[in-house]
């Protein structure tokens, strides 16, 4: 035991410092380039996967795309588990992504196996250009833009740091003979398994081991040992998504248990592979690439997802048979109350969260054109027994909009770009918009238990006259919802035509109704009634206005 310290503080503590420090600036350049990414395409984020369809090689493109963005397969799987968790994937759609994730994350290997070409000098002085870009940027793409090329500069400071302290202590034999005796394949593969669990990204500890590579440390004695590590880092960048799939449905479980399968499948298939060639490593990647071994491990990376994606995208339907074996049904996994697109898993990714946002506000909406169509279509058909069902539309809209409210507050805590910031701010005005609506159907459903209770009577004409308006709104709800859902501006001289339109047809039915009461058609006990009601369904086209406009 006294050897073992007298051993390690041979050690200058001032390279374990350095080292440290190299670790820590590395994986600061890595988020901050990814966290820039994402913001200067976030566009493009959701171009992708919006794109999503039952293409697996499609599927496996935008799962790579999206992980080259935001440097991290656990990320992208995370984001899978949310959408499946909020309905917006499927099962079948998220394993294709899932696979094409891991082949987005090797780009980060291969960014540190290009310290060998001696190309670090240069890169690092973008972290000069990227710091004046974000100072003195005026627009806010030219800064962000700035904030990339500083966090990629970094990365590159950070691997030099590295690279500079495991020289010096390559040359301690304490440092050399602990890594060499690392040879069983098992505690290999847990070493990887391990040290990602605890760096949460498997891109970060890849990178750490090119750079080892490219100072010329060997693990476990060379040959295969190293990446037996390879293997173990990405089983060990599941632990992410299963951490974040605790609190999701039967679905969201599924998504991480797939993920966690792919890995460990086609890293069980590559080991066995290399317990049956061991000289596997010199008699290819040492050949495929002489002299640059950070080269040679990270093209082994990027072979193991491509050749694992394309060994097991063929079956990925057994693997979602197999993780609903793992993870059964239950009754009533949904609750009654709850959000459909907005997951706190998307937090990791702003834009995407800004989307999602997006598209549960436009539920809302639909949500409150449903309860307006009750109450009107209880009217319409003196038929009010389904008035009830008000009381849960409502309870839904209120829960909905407490819970997005909340949800807007945490994403624009994050780092988000200036359209999203704006973005946010129209989505709480039509969230005040939303909750009128909610308003005006307890309003109208007042109006028909009072048509109810005292048994008043309305003429055919007045029915069809409603029920006229009552498509105008409808036709104007189907109109807004498209505009927000889209944002696309075009449409909204044409909503506000309709506007127009139900404003008019308002003064019309009032007009008409007045005519009736001088002639003596109407009663005039039912007056009340049905003034209140036309002038609350015009209301309802003054809000679905204000919605549309908040686009522009």
């Amino acid at each position: 035991m006294l050897a073992f310290f007298e051993a390690s503080a041979s050690i200058d503590v001032k390279d374990i410092f350095l080292l440290l420090a190299g670790v820590g600036v590395f994986l600061i350049g890595m988020k901050l380039m990814s966290d820039s990414m994402e913001k200067i395409a976030n566009n493009s984020l959701r171009s992708l996967l919006n794109s999503v369809t039952n293409n697996k090689f499609k599927g496996v493109g935008v799962g790579a795309a999206t992980t080259a963005i935001i440097q991290s397969s656990a990320a992208t799987t995370v984001m899978a588990v949310g959408l499946v968790n909020a309905g917006v994937l499927t099962l079948v759609q998220a394993v294709p992504i899932i696979m094409g994730a891991n082949i987005g994350t090797t780009v980060t290997a291969q960014l540190a196996a290009l310290q060998s070409f001696n190309v670090t000098d240069y890169i690092t002085i973008l972290v000069v250009i990227g710091a004046f870009m974000a100072l003195l940027g005026k627009k806010d793409k030219t800064k962000t833009l700035g904030l990339i090329f500083a966090g990629l500069g970094l990365l590159f400071v950070g691997l030099d740091l590295m690279s500079g302290s495991m020289s010096k202590m390559s040359g301690h034999p304490f440092f050399t003979d602990t890594l060499q005796s690392l040879t069983n394949p098992l505690l290999l593969i847990l070493f990887g398994i391990v040290f990602t669990a605890i760096v949460q990204s498997s891109s970060a500890v890849t990178g750490i081991v090119v750079s080892m590579a490219a100072s010329g440390i060997v693990i476990g004695g060379g040959g295969n040992a190293v990446l037996y590590v390879i293997l173990g880092t990405n089983i060990g960048t599941c632990i992410t998504a299963l951490l974040s799939s605790i609190g999701a449905n039967t679905n969201g479980k599924r998504t991480a248990i797939i993920h966690l399968l792919f890995n460990v499948i086609g890293s069980f298939v590559f080991t066995v592979m290399l317990l049956l060639w061991p000289s596997f490593y010199d008699v290819t990647l040492a050949v495929w690439f002489p002299k640059v071994p950070a080269t040679q491990i990270a093209m082994f990376h990027t072979l193991f997802n491509v050749i694992s994606t394309l060994m097991l995208l063929p079956f990925s339907g057994v693997l979602v048979k197999l993780s609903t074996l793992i993870i059964k049904d239950k009754p009533n996994d949904k609750s009654i109350l709850q959000c459909k697109f907005i997951d706190d898993r998307f937090l990791e990714t702003p834009s995407i969260a800004v989307a999602q946002t997006i598209k549960e506000v436009a539920y809302t909406i639909e949500v409150a054109q449903e309860a307006l169509d009750v109450t009107i279509n209880a009217f319409t058909s003196k038929n009010y027994t389904k008035l009830n069902e008000v009381d849960d539309l409502r309870k839904q809209l209120h829960f909905s909009s407490s819970k997005i409210t909340k949800y807007l507050v945490k994403v624009s805590s994050s780092q988000i770009s200036y359209s999203d910031e704006k973005t946010l701010g129209t989505l709480h005005h039509a969230l005040t918009d939303v909750d009128r609506f909610s308003e005006l159907a307890e309003n109208i459903r007042g109006y028909c238990r009072v048509a109810e209770k005292m048994g008043l009577e309305f003429s055919d004409v007045v029915i069809d006259d409603i029920r006229g308006m009552h498509e105008k709104l409808t036709q104007q709800f189907q109109a807004v919802i498209t505009v927000f859902s889209t944002r696309d501006k075009s449409l909204l001289p044409e909503i506000e035509t309709r506007e127009d339109e139900v404003d008019e047809y308002k003064k019309k039915l009032l007009d008409s109704h007045i005519k009736r009461l001088n002639e003596g058609e109407c009663k005039i006990e039912s007056s009340s009634v049905f003034i209140n009601l036309v002038g609350n369904l015009e209301r309802v086209g003054d809000h679905l206005v204000k919605i549309a406009r908040s686009v522009a």
